[in-house]
C-alpha cells in the first residue's frame, strides 16, 4: 500500500503545481499536512473496526470541503477577507493535495471506502487500460458490463467493490490485524514498495526542492 511518504510526495507535487506565486514554506506545509491527513484514520481504526481507509479516506470529505470553499467564495468571502486572494489559492491547493495526494494513491492501489458513511463499501481502481488491434479498448479498472468483461473489447474487468468495514481490514504497522494484535507480531512501516513509488518520491523531492530554493 502507498506509504505516508508517497502521499507526501504527491501532495508536494500538487502544491508545486497549484500554488503558483503563493508557494512558500507555510503554504507547502499546509498542503503536505492535508496530504497526510487521511492516514490519521490508521489510529481511528484501533477504536472503530474498519475505520482505517474509511473515516478520513471518504471522497465525501473533499467534496464537502470543496463545496464549502465555493459557497464561501461566492457568498461571504470570509476566507478572502481574512487571508486575501492568497488564502483562497492556498486553500484550493490544500484541497487538491488532500484529494490527489491523501486519498488518490490509496483509491488506485488497495482501495478506500469512497462514500463512507453514506455507503459502506470499499472500492479500488487498480488495473490496466490498453488498445488492442483485436479486442479494441480494454480496461480492468471497473467492471462495466455483465459477465465480468472489461469495457470496449470485453477483456476481463473485475468489480471495483471489495467489501464493507465489517469485511475489510488494511494491515498497518500500527494495527496489524482486526482486533487485538498477537504478541510479538512483526510491525512493518513501508516507505516505498515499488520502483514507480521510488521514482515518484525522487521526482517530488527534486521539484519541490527546486521551488523552495527558488523562493529563498
Amino acid at each position: 500500500m502507498p506509504s505516508t511518504l508517497v502521499h507526501l510526495a504527491v501532495g508536494g507535487l500538487v502544491a508545486a503545481g497549484l500554488l503558483g506565486a503563493a508557494f512558500d514554506k507555510r503554504a507547502l506545509a499546509l498542503c503536505l499536512a492535508a496530504a497526510a491527513l487521511p492516514d490519521v484514520d490508521t489510529f481511528i481504526g484501533l477504536w472503530v473496526p474498519g475505520g482505517h481507509r474509511a473515516v478520513l479516506h471518504t471522497l465525501l470529505l473533499p467534496a464537502v470541503l470543496g463545496a464549502a470553499l465555493v459557497v464561501d467564495e461566492r457568498r461571504n468571502q470570509r476566507l478572502r477577507e481574512r487571508y486575501g486572494a492568497r488564502g483562497v489559492v492556498v486553500a484550493g491547493a490544500a484541497l487538491g493535495a488532500l484529494t490527489f495526494g491523501g486519498i488518490g494513491p490509496d483509491l488506485f492501489t488497495n482501495g478506500v471506502n469512497a462514500f463512507y458513511p453514506l455507503h459502506d463499501q470499499f472500492y479500488k481502481l487498480s488495473g490496466e487500460a490498453l488498445l488492442s488491434n483485436q479486442r479494441g479498448f480494454v480496461q480492468t479498472f471497473v467492471e462495466l458490463s455483465q459477465g465480468g468483461s472489461g469495457g470496449g473489447g470485453g477483456g476481463g474487468g473485475t468489480s471495483a467493490a471489495v467489501g464493507s468495514t465489517e469485511e475489510v481490514h488494511y494491515r498497518t504497522g500500527v494495527d496489524v490485524e482486526r482486533g487485538s494484535d498477537p504478541k510479538n507480531v512483526e510491525r512493518t512501516f513501508p516507505l516505498v514498495m515499488s520502483g514507480t513509488e521510488l521514482l515518484l518520491v525522487l521526482t517530488s523531492a527534486v521539484v519541490v526542492g527546486s521551488r523552495l530554493l527558488r523562493e529563498r
